[in-house]
């Protein structure tokens, strides 16, 4: 086994050297330059598979250095955007995924041009062009999209806005970023406030004010600003366990069921009731920043413990002593129920460095490398996802996309620049 200075060494060779795989032209359904993730999702644009992995190539550019790699990966990121834009309905509604097929146009835009109500663009869309355009310096390009954020946002609080809670919903369990989270996976219809959607949301609501303040829009800006600070405090009531000390996604199905001359008494007058299932999306408010300090102390406990999520080689997606912890391989959905996913690593690590917990973070970075590193050196590939105690791959080989965040890593813990940076300030929590 090689040493971690060799993996790392590897590891960006082999990242450099397969650019070119994940930067694609346009084909039947795109028709700009887009950024896939590779393996079995060639020719595919995804919400938040594409912006992570835009977030690692510009890391990559950074450190390289190279300006004619810098021109072609921003070129394929604002391509993203078009695309995404190219299928924005009239409602607001962008698709999570735009595939190239043999229909006349993406499933998921047929069947809501059908009447279906379904999820739609996780909330990266903001995330992603404050990235492009801070990375970019310059925010013009975007100038002419302004309105198309503004329908985008619209259409998140016309069908997913949840006002008794004040927190958002998913549709349904289908393509909802952690495909099986068992807080979302097999429930009802619109009864789930899941952590992964609001926590990201804040961040998306920050990015939405970045980008009207950079365009001169400082009244939207601001009103931006204020539903992510309201968001916070939704989830802050809602979603905090005071007695796990654990973020925890939320059902909303909750209201007084009156029948005949029952129940006319006492109420319910609770908003949520938690889903006492942890998932890895618990850790996501440190990222986003809005975790109080008390909050991260006692959530770094939970990252620290061999029992639930720490593991050899890096953090569970589940808790081990959940119930539904299990490590098969699939796809449609994939699994994150355990296995270890980096894209999972990279973001408690980005949470980690933010509240000061640098050995923490440092620790979990080695493991990834050496995750990685081991995958690569063993098999000349990477996968998509892996069991926590062997590091040994379970499906889907030729993965890169977010796997490539773990250059990020080598880079912030050299005191290099975060991709956050350009993206949102933290809020002072």
């Amino acid at each position: 086994m090689s040493s971690l200075a060799d993996y790392q060494t590897k590891l960006r060779e082999f990242f450099e050297a397969n650019v070119d795989t994940v930067l694609k032209s346009p084909n039947s359904c795109l028709k700009h330059p887009f950024v896939d993730p590779g393996s079995v999702y060639d020719g595919n644009l995804w919400d938040w598979d594409s912006f992570w992995a835009v977030y690692a190539l510009f890391g990559l550019v950074n450190h390289k250095g190279d300006p004619d790699l810098k021109e072609r990966v921003l070129k394929h990121a604002k391509g993203n955007i078009h695309n995404f834009f190219d299928y924005q309905l009239e409602d607001g509604y962008i698709p999570m995924m735009i595939e190239e097929s043999d229909l006349p146009e993406p499933y998921l835009i047929m069947k809501r041009k059908q009447g279906a109500v379904l999820n739609m663009m996780k909330p990266f869309l903001c995330h992603q062009i404050a990235l492009i355009s801070g990375f970019a310096g310059d925010f013009e390009w975007m100038r002419a999209y302004a309105d198309n954020i503004e329908r985008y946002f619209a259409c998140y609080d016309k069908f997913y806005y949840h006002d008794n809670c004040g927190l958002y919903v998913w549709a349904d369990d289908v393509m909802i970023g952690m495909d099986n989270d068992p807080a979302t996976f097999g429930r009802p219809r619109f009864s789930t406030a899941n952590m992964y959607l609001n926590s990201f949301m804040v961040s998306e609501l920050c990015a939405a004010a970045q980008i009207m303040k950079e365009l001169g829009y400082d009244e939207r800006s601001q009103f931006y600003f204020d539903k992510a600070v309201q968001l916070i405090d939704h989830i802050q009531g809602e979603c905090w366990d005071q007695r796990d000390r654990f973020f925890y996604s939320v059902d909303v199905d909750i209201k007084t069921r009156k029948y005949d001359w029952f129940h006319v008494g006492l109420g319910v007058f609770w908003k949520t009731l938690p889903i006492k299932v942890r998932t890895w999306t618990g850790f996501i408010p440190l990222w986003a920043g809005f975790a109080t300090k008390e909050q991260a102390e006692q959530i770094v406990q939970h990252i620290r413990d061999g029992e639930t999520f720490n593991s050899p080689y890096g953090i569970r997606t589940l808790a081990k002593d959940e119930k539904m912890y299990n490590l098969t391989p699939t796809i449609n959905p994939s699994n994150w129920l355990g296995p270890i996913w980096i894209i999972v690593n990279y973001v408690v690590f980005r949470g980690l460095l933010n509240y000061g917990y640098t050995d923490d973070a440092r620790k979990l970075y080695e493991k990834t490398a050496l995750l990685l590193g081991r995958d690569l050196e063993e098999r000349g590939t990477l996968h998509e996802y892996y069991i926590p105690e062997t590091g040994e791959p379970v499906i889907n080989s030729g993965f890169i996309n977010w796997n490539m965040l773990v250059l990020n890593m080598e880079d912030e813990l050299s005191g290099r620049k975060s991709m956050d940076d350009y993206i949102h300030v933290l809020l002072p929590y």
